[in-house]
């Protein structure tokens, strides 16, 4: 009598994603039509609560990816206004010390990483996906801040600090950190709301960065399957 195996029905990707306020949340799930394979959490403004909140999310219920969304600053000539952005990075660029060579890492201190790295491989399909859609993505690093940029010198600083950098947020780092935490991947996706520099209130299009993030969640569906 021959054995029967049992074929296992591939299991389905469960995917926790972060933002950090309830516009931001709103708008994934609206692009996602309420996905079931999706959970959006609105975790708060700042690396410190958005690691706090994604690591109770982790500890509540199974997850196999982590999607750190939101809108975000980005770098003139790397992320225009409109854009969408796709972590090739993850970057605590604030993290780390002044010393009087100018700034030193948590890396180059010898006191840890400063970097999460993202699920490269999902990373690249889905700002190409994006693309194919129509929807203007790119790759770059992305910068995790605990104070938004308000100066000139301060984006040409981080932009020295990190060449490439292509838009700046609070939350990516926490999220990320407590995801590595838990030996997941981790993605992060931004729309550009406004140019990291001087703050200039009128010239935000929050409006359309939302719009945008609406439509990233459509493609989310079809890529992170």
């Amino acid at each position: 009598m021959k054995e029967i195996i049992l074929m296992k029905e591939p299991q389905e990707l469960k995917v926790l994603v972060v933002t950090a306020v309830s516009a931001e949340r709103d708008a994934v799930q609206r692009g996602l039509a309420d996905n079931p394979r999706f959970e959006v959490i609105a975790a708060g403004v700042g690396p410190v609560t958005s690691a706090i909140r994604t690591t109770k999310a982790l500890a509540a219920a199974r997850y196999d990816l982590v999607v750190v969304a939101g809108i975000a600053g980005g770098f003139s000539g790397r992320a225009e206004v409109g854009s969408l952005v796709v972590a090739s990075d993850i970057i605590a660029a604030d993290l780390g010390a002044e010393t009087p060579e100018g700034f030193s890492t948590l890396d180059e201190l010898g006191f840890g990483s400063s970097r999460v790295p993202v699920d490269a491989s999902r990373a690249k399909r889905l700002a190409d996906a994006l693309a194919a859609a129509g929807i203007p993505a790119q790759l770059g690093p992305v910068l995790t801040l605990s104070t938004v940029t308000g100066s000139a010198a301060t984006a040409a600083a981080l932009a020295e600090r990190v060449p490439g950098a292509a838009a700046e947020a609070m939350e990516g780092f926490g999220a990320a950190s407590a995801a590595q935490e838990y030996g997941l991947p981790v993605l992060e996706l931004r729309a550009i709301s406004n140019a990291v520099g001087p703050r200039d209130r009128s010239a935000w299009r929050i409006g359309d960065a939302l719009a945008a993030l609406e439509a990233a969640g459509t493609v989310l569906q079809e890529v992170l399957k």
